[in-house]
């Protein structure tokens, strides 16, 4: 009976393995291997360069710059992401009046592919809002994605009207699960709305607040998709993501040995500060 059960379980848990294997294991050691060579990406011949592309990235310029505005997207937006859904979950659990329909319209568009987000946000803010504000008469700059000064700003609007509402979704199953009696204790014990929700409702909360931190910093850095529709990098340089400068310099530089080398530093990176994320706050969730 427990050699069929084995044989059941390994029938669903392969086919998610196989699929795993190839699509992140296997990758993750060809980069490895391809790292310590000058391979272009085409030619039979790999040749053997050991540590020298690690080497020439603290040297790079443009890998420094590309990671230094993938380092702000990811503070921006996981410190806006995290307020703005906390907020939105916060008021549709407090008993508002068409919440549903609010919950819909806040979720669907993390249903849309980022590229098209890309592309929508393109032209909100180069067409359909600087046409409002030719009707307003009003003289605000919308043309966002147009200055190296305000590419970082329109990019954050861009991804948190995406994806806020999936987060929110989280903060909100977290919200429904809190006891009401600890609020009627608080209560009891004169404690405010303010202080009710910060020494009941945000701890309650730290098992949510641990994956949206998590996840939404780990999606920033990985951030491309929205990239490639919206600004391509640009103005310059400007919006220039950690993945956008490898996909550029393996693909189109072919300098695919070097272009995995940045691969490689990017999963570190991700791994680095995910352990440290969770472990942090994993504590917070054990003194709660």
């Amino acid at each position: 009976m427990e050699k069929k059960l084995f044989r059941q379980y390994l029938v669903l848990v392969i086919p998610g393995l196989i699929i795993f294997t190839i699509g992140l294991i296997v990758p993750l050691f060809l980069s490895l291997r391809y790292s310590v060579t000058s391979w272009d990406g085409m030619s039979a011949e790999k040749t053997f360069v050991g540590l020298k592309n690690y080497v020439n990235l603290f040297k790079d310029k443009e890998f420094i710059d590309a990671w230094w505005f993938t380092i702000k997207f990811t503070i921006g937006n996981t410190i806006i992401q995290n307020v703005l859904a906390l907020l939105f979950a916060v008021a549709l659990d407090s008993g508002i009046r068409w919440q549903k329909v609010y919950r819909t319209a806040l979720f669907v568009p993390c249903l849309i592919s980022a590229i098209i987000v890309g592309f929508i946000w393109l032209k909100m803010f180069s067409n359909v809002l600087p046409e409002i504000n030719e009707w307003l008469g009003t003289n605000i700059n919308f043309l966002l994605f147009g200055d190296s000064k305000t590419v970082l700003g329109g990019l954050l609007i861009a991804n948190n009207w995406q994806w806020v509402g999936y987060w929110m979704l989280i903060y909100l199953a977290g919200l429904q699960s809190v006891p009401g009696d600890l609020h009627e204790a608080a209560k009891v014990d004169g404690a405010n709305a303010v202080q009710r929700f910060f020494h009941v409702t945000i701890p309650m909360l730290a098992p949510a607040i641990t994956i949206c931190v998590v996840g939404i910093t780990t999606g920033s850095l990985k951030v491309y998709d929205l990239l490639v529709s919206s600004t391509k990098g640009g103005p310059g340089r400007a919006s220039t993501s950690i993945i956008y400068q490898t996909y550029t310099t393996a693909i189109n530089g072919r300098q695919y040995g070097y272009g995995s080398a940045m691969t490689v530093t990017l999963v570190v990176v991700l791994l680095m500060v995910a352990m440290i994320q969770v472990k942090g706050l994993r504590k917070k969730e054990v003194q709660v």
